[in-house]
């Protein structure tokens, strides 16, 4: 059965939430390059032309780094305007990508990547808080049909290793094993996406586990496609400003975690310390830049008024155009099924606190019933 028509079978809303002009509005890059109306960003990446760097000097590459972004800039935004198209470029014998993946690979050589900023070399073959050297892990691949409707049929990749311990983690066999998945090169990472976009996947779904860790290969993985296909980054997002700089030119559409408010149940919960300092801040990095977003906040027992009200205060004021997957499909899972230490997690949410969090969005005026 051809793709499409398998789609609008079992996800109908996948075709109909198009018709949403709001959803239109803030996903409007995404849009055009899933139509294929636009390139991907990692395209544009590949036709920046600068001068090859003399030293491996952190600051120095990002120097060049920051210099390369306003020629990819104006680029972009010819692209994106009409002015101009990649039709005639010609690729350079050192892109703006390239530079990127340089970058990424000598981060990991004193890994700071994500927020733990472990130090280890990881090119080396030592592991981090993540659990990964330098090699990535594939949990699995498949077209998705259980991701939010304008993403669907999603071409996900299931990295393994994770930042974040979450004791109730739906993916813990992959996220808290990092070696559980199948050891890939950049370029078998490539031959994944394209399979995935050949069979009709509408962006390439990078997520875990987490792929933060992963950013090195996914970022050289680029230099062997040529699909025009939108990259969507799927994190829990407590990655760091370095890490981050190398993703804002390269994705097209961004679905984050916003998990926590309070950062004593950060901690319980997730094992994770600084959680809303870290995530606030990248949200509106990445808001500010311009990129489209759809941020999911999954709701917790017992956790309504102290996270989820806070959370969506804080996305109405800071990044309020902004598409938001309100989700109540938590399952006690992992360690919150069993553990007796959590046993105020170890429910399904009710009806109640999930009208209560719906309620709170329409009051604040947050857009979230076409991708919940």
């Amino acid at each position: 059965m051809d793709i499409d028509v398998y789609t609008f079978i079992v996800r109908p809303d996948a075709a109909t939430v198009w018709r949403d002009k709001e959803v239109v509005d803030r996903l409007s890059w995404y849009y055009l390059v899933m139509k294929k109306v636009k390139p991907p960003k990692y395209l544009i990446a590949k036709h920046i032309t600068i001068d090859r760097p003399d030293n491996n000097n952190i600051e120095d590459l990002f120097k060049l780094h920051n210099k390369a972004r306003r020629d990819f800039l104006r680029l972009y935004n010819e692209i994106r305007e009409g002015r101009t198209t990649l039709s005639g470029l010609d690729k350079p014998e050192y892109s703006f990508l390239d530079l990127k993946i340089d970058i990424a690979n000598e981060i990991i050589k004193s890994c700071g990547l994500c927020e733990w900023n472990c130090n280890v070399n990881r090119y080396e073959g030592k592991r981090g808080v993540c659990g990964l050297d330098r090699y990535s892990y594939v949990g699995s691949a498949f077209l998705h049909f259980g991701e939010e409707a304008p993403l669907v049929p999603s071409g996900t990749i299931f990295f393994t290793g994770c930042s974040l311990k979450c004791v109730f983690c739906q993916n813990w066999d992959i996220s808290q094993n990092p070696d559980a998945g199948v050891k890939v090169t950049p370029k078998q990472l490539a031959e994944i996406a394209i399979e995935l976009a050949e069979r009709g996947a509408k962006n390439i779904n990078y997520v875990g586990g987490n792929p933060d860790q992963d950013i090195h290969n996914v970022i050289e993985s680029l230099r062997y496609m040529d699909t025009w296909i939108p990259l969507l980054w799927n994190s829990n997002m407590y990655m760091t400003p370095q890490a981050l700089d190398l993703l804002l030119d390269i994705i097209d559409i961004w679905l984050p975690d916003f998990k926590w408010w309070d950062e004593d149940h950060a901690f319980r919960y997730s094992r994770i310390k600084r959680y809303r300092q870290v995530v606030t801040r990248n949200l509106k990095t990445v808001y500010d830049y311009g990129s489209d977003i759809i941020i999911r906040h999954l709701i917790m027992p017992n956790h309504v008024e102290c996270c989820t009200y806070p959370i969506l205060e804080w996305i109405a004021i800071n990044t309020p155009r902004v598409l938001v997957n309100i989700m109540d499909q938590y399952r006690p899972e992992y360690k919150a099924r069993y553990d007796e230490r959590f046993r105020e997690i170890s429910r399904r949410v009710t009806r109640d606190e999930v009208s209560k969090a719906y309620k709170y969005a329409e009051k604040l005026d947050i857009v979230y019933e076409p991708v919940s």
